[in-house]
């Protein structure tokens, strides 16, 4: 039987976004349906992120949880591997879902790509991140005999941007865990909601523009924000701040919001958008990056560089809810994670 190992150091619990979701639940779902022999490579911050599948820690790996840390723990792996390369010697196949290759092993290597936006929108990134990500992402991503793509968007910028021979690239879409993110029989609320963190391309400043159009005509609306960054940063009228929140409050607020509005100028996939759609909830979202792809026509999409195309998505939204979320619940259910994981194993036994 083909034996595949998936290496994890970088893995870093709780910083890592949605990279971590998928890493779980690719390795969750794979543990449920997968057919091949599967290993993973732990490090020892993230002993417990196998999903079920077996595994082993690289003590040899240095702890690591601050950025300085984990660029001194990647420097060390790369500078020395022979410890960790043993430990994957006996692989077929050595998948690294968190992109970066370490450490480098003989056997055919896969690759996840999640987006480049450092190229797409180099303003929003320092200048030590742009050069970080030139020498470790292009080169693993270039190296790998396999790259998985996380939507067709992404596939398309690594054949253009990084020059990837589009016969080594595969797509292979994220997904939602359906048994979590569901209807329920609450009361839809009068508040918008938008789940992300404040970073710049998240595209706040926009949005509050339009929803502050948006009050003058319904004064009871409100827009509620999660996630963290907008500790210490004003926000209009109206406007609730939940930072960080639990899963369960996440599903919650899908379950009762009138509204997701996702006004995001990038996104390499763009789950919170499935997610919405899986629990009822209407979505308008940019029709920017992967997001037409993974809205399809499930939601109501708009420029989200133009605060009054963001209102006037909204307004059609809040006309007819019902119709809207009828289309989320039938888009979402093209979407699995053990379709995800099925995908992965397919581009395994190519390269065995």
């Amino acid at each position: 039987m083909t034996r595949v190992g998936i290496a994890l150091l970088t893995l870093v619990p709780g910083e890592l976004g949605g990279s971590e979701t998928y890493v779980r639940e690719l390795l969750r779902s794979l543990a449920a349906v997968g057919e091949l022999d599967y290993r993973v490579l732990l490090p020892p911050v993230a002993a417990d992120a196998a999903g079920g599948l077996p595994a082993e820690v690289a003590t040899e790996y240095r702890r690591a949880r601050t950025i300085t840390e984990r660029l001194a723990a990647m420097a060390l792996a790369t500078a020395r591997p022979g410890p960790l390369r043993r430990r994957l010697a006996d692989a077929d196949v050595v998948h690294y879902p968190l992109t970066l290759r370490i450490p480098p092993v003989r056997a055919p290597s896969v690759a996840t790509l999640f987006d480049l936006q450092h190229l797409d929108l180099p303003a929003l990134f320092s200048r030590a991140e742009r050069a970080f990500r030139a020498v470790a992402w292009h080169r693993s991503l270039r190296g790998a005999d396999r790259v998985i793509a996380i939507s067709s968007f992404v596939r398309e910028r690594g054949i253009e941007l990084l020059g990837l021979d589009p016969d080594r690239v595969r797509v292979a879409p994220l997904a939602i865990d359906h048994a979590r993110y569901r209807p329920a029989a609450v009361a839809r609320e009068r508040f918008l909601l938008y789940p992300a963190r404040r970073w710049p391309h998240k595209n706040h400043e926009r949005l509050f523009a339009a929803f502050a159009a948006l009050r003058r005509d319904e004064p009871d609306l409100r827009l509620v924000l999660t996630g963290g960054g907008h500790a210490g940063l004003p926000v209009p009228d109206g406007v609730e701040v939940r930072g960080l929140v639990s899963e369960d409050e996440l599903v919650d607020l899908y379950r009762r919001a009138a509204a997701l509005v996702f006004p995001s100028l990038y996104e390499g996939f763009g789950i919170p958008v499935l997610e919405a759609m899986g629990c009822g909830c209407p979505v308008a979202c940019a029709n920017a990056g992967s997001l037409p792809e993974v809205a399809g026509d499930a939601a109501v999409l708009f420029d989200p560089y133009d605060p009054d195309a963001i209102a006037a998505a909204l307004r059609e939204l809040l006309a007819a809810p019902a119709a809207w979320s009828a289309r989320g619940l039938e888009h979402v259910r093209r979407f699995s994670w053990e379709a995800t994981a099925r995908a992965h194993e397919a581009v395994y036994r190519e390269l065995a």
